[in-house]
């Protein structure tokens, strides 16, 4: 039975943060009534920095991974390996890798995994934006960082043979120190860090299949 509430004002902000994932309602009024005790400037920085967030942030045209410019720091510094593009699912990943300090390349942040069960397709993360980024002829290996899932393998094995047009860029997958099952973004960095060292060839990963 949910809780109700005296004020009107407390009730909205309760369920607005209740919102948000693993946050419960206990969670939720516990936050409310520990900005509450803050002082006032506290909270409208809280407020405004939200709203900043939402209405200003976007996404590098490039690679797809949040930015405050058009084209994100990763991709618009000139120290970066411009010839190895990391594949990942989502921006969580890009953070957890450059965590490791041992990818010195590019980003490509899908958006997703391809996944029929819940009606995402192809066509519905960022896959044909790779494709192209290929064809332009700059890129040497693309190395697929996606979790160990179904899900994983399936977007894995079809960016695989998206890219089989461009047979001089090697294409790699995380060696199997990250778990099957496991995300990256939970996977600890030194186990990331070497999997990306000693990231193998996709093609031998189902051969011995």
């Amino acid at each position: 039975m949910e809780q109700e509430f005296a004020s009107t004002l407390l009730e909205n902000a309760v369920s607005e943060f209740a919102q948000l994932p693993g946050i419960g309602r206990k969670t939720a009024l516990r936050l409310v009534l520990y900005l509450l005790r803050q002082h006032e400037d506290v909270a409208t920085r809280f407020g405004e920095s939200i709203i900043r967030l939402r209405k200003e942030i976007r996404y590098c045209k490039v690679c797809h991974n949040i930015s405050e410019t058009e084209v994100c720091p990763i991709c618009s510094n000139p120290s970066r390996d411009r010839s190895t593009v990391c594949v990942v699912e989502n921006v969580k990943d890009v953070m957890s890798i450059e965590n490791t300090a041992q990818h010195h390349g590019l980003y490509h942040v899908l958006g997703g995994l391809i996944s029929p069960m819940d009606g995402i397709g192809p066509q519905d993360i960022e896959i044909e934006s790779l494709v192209q980024r290929v064809a332009d002829g700059h890129v040497r290996e693309v190395i697929l960082a996606l979790s160990a899932t179904m899900e994983g393998d399936t977007t894995n094995f079809y960016i695989y043979r998206k890219l089989a047009p461009y047979p001089d860029v090697k294409i790699t997958i995380l060696a199997r120190g990250v778990s099957v099952g496991n995300e990256i973004e939970y996977t600890d960095e030194l186990t990331l860090g070497r999997s990306i060292l000693n990231r193998t060839l996709f093609s031998d990963s189902f051969a011995r299949e």
